[in-house]
């Protein structure tokens, strides 16, 4: 829901940060790869209950996941930095609900499940819809040059990396944190199923 208005206020100084980057030779995988290392940094981070050095993790992985498109729209994209990218995405989304429940098993685990099962649901009605779209040659311009469709969604990244600040700087309030995000992403399902059900009308 807030990642068109996010982009449109970060794109500009993303857009240098990458063409400065490019030109010295640093490839967006390697980016991607760093940050991705980075965030998961958070599991133990988590787990061990460092929520200041889970949270610096967490961010500092969204600055790679921003820094390494911006450097690909400048060297060229490619079909492996997408693949690659999209997959440690919801890699490092599912270590940080992870880290909370082994952080405290008693009260974090079954809000962690739930959380991560509506990732799954997330995750499944994206990459379905995205699967679909580019069968059609559907584009996401407005969202920014990606390497597949993007749908859109009450919970996207913007919400999701709010959501992860929201449980380090409150982690007494994971499970009820956790719980309404989760509710949040059963209705992003809901709403890309609805999308899907109409822009794919007509086919048995």
């Amino acid at each position: 829901m807030l990642d068109a208005a996010l982009r449109r206020l970060i794109a500009a100084p993303l857009d240098r940060a990458g063409g400065f980057l490019a030109n010295r030779g640093i490839s967006a995988n390697a980016v991607t790869i760093a940050g991705f290392m980075l965030g998961l940094l958070s599991l133990p981070a988590l787990a061990y209950q460092h929520y200041g050095l889970a949270l610096a993790a967490i961010l500092a992985n969204r600055l790679a996941d921003g820094l390494d498109g911006a450097i690909a729209r400048h060297a060229g994209q490619t079909d492996r930095g997408g693949y690659l990218d999209i997959v440690l995405d919801f890699l490092f989304y599912a270590a940080v609900p992870l880290g909370f429940a082994l952080a405290n098993p008693a009260a974090n685990a079954l809000a962690a499940c739930v959380l991560l099962a509506s990732f799954i649901g997330t995750g499944a009605s994206f990459l379905a819809y995205a699967t679909l779209a580019a069968k059609r040659g559907m584009q996401t311009e407005r969202r920014g040059r990606k390497s597949f469709y993007h749908p859109g969604g009450l919970a996207e990244g913007t919400e999701t990396i709010l959501a992860f600040i929201a449980f380090c700087l409150l982690p007494g309030w994971f499970p009820e944190l956790a719980y309404g995000f989760a509710a949040l992403c059963g209705l992003t399902i809901l709403g890309r199923i609805a999308l899907a059900w109409r822009d794919f009308e007509g086919e048995r």
